[in-house]
């Protein structure tokens, strides 16, 4: 993202009358942790989205793939608007609310896939949120752990349609839920309950492609994609640093 596109970006927040700003956490606010508990959101930086929340008009969402109480626990001192799971859970108000309606049958069968390949690569585990199943290899040897992630795709491609659900090959991480789920359908339903001229989506993972698509051919979202790589979003900056910069500069 250049000067004059930031300066663009700034001009249009400004003038806005009303405005959505949409976070994700883990690599876009703080940086990814071996020990995800220890990824804490920087006092100076939730100074900073305190800051935007209190401006007029503006409503401020932080938008994760990470469990509800995961997510709750580190955010509990901030008074913003939460979705979780990668939008099956939505904080508002301070209440946690479902978004889909609660169908577990397939995890039985998922969860034996991911036990077997958690026992041929050393440090990788299966974490069960209420949504979905997640079997991360943070930790792991990084090409062992590459490796056993392809495999595990590969065997569940071929029986995830059968049971509706769909395949996230995230930061170190692969994770199955349901068709319903996604970042993509949280946001349509937060945009379908105003009419926002504004709106901010930053984000750096695959996660986020669903929110980026979602905003692709609306003149007034300006999405953001931190890193490099392939994306649906219009512009990208480098690093959380950056975030953290146009953050800063927002909330003057």
């Amino acid at each position: 993202m250049n000067k004059k596109e930031k300066a663009e970006l700034t001009d249009k927040y400004r003038k806005a009358i009303k405005r959505l700003v949409l976070l994700d956490y883990d690599g876009t606010l703080v940086n990814y942790e071996l020990i995800p508990d220890e990824a804490r959101l920087p006092e100076h930086l939730a100074d900073i989205l305190i800051k935007i929340m209190d401006k007029p008009e503006t409503r401020v969402c932080i938008i994760s793939g990470r469990g509800y109480k995961d997510i709750d626990k580190l955010l509990d001192h901030l008074p913003v608007e939460i979705i979780s799971d990668h939008g099956a859970m939505i904080k508002e108000n301070g209440r946690w609310k479902n978004q889909i309606i609660e169908n577990n049958l397939w995890k039985k069968t998922i969860i034996h896939f991911l036990n077997k390949i958690t026992a041929t690569c050393p440090e990788s585990f299966v974490e069960e949120k209420k949504f979905s199943l997640a079997w991360h290899y943070r930790k792991a040897e990084p090409e062992l752990g590459y490796a056993c992630s392809r495999e595990l795709i590969s065997l569940l491609e071929e029986i995830v349609h059968s049971y509706n659900l769909k395949i996230l090959d995230g930061n170190k991480v692969v994770e199955i839920l349901t068709n319903e789920t996604g970042k993509g359908e949280a946001v349509k339903k937060l945009c379908d309950q105003d009419n926002y001229d504004f709106i901010l989506s930053i984000g750096d993972d695959a996660t986020d492609e669903e929110m980026f698509e979602f905003f692709l051919h609306n003149s007034d979202a300006f999405s953001i994609k931190v890193g490099n790589g392939d994306t649906y979003a219009k512009y990208k900056l480098e690093s959380i640093g950056e975030v953290m910069s146009l953050l800063k500069h927002l909330s003057a």
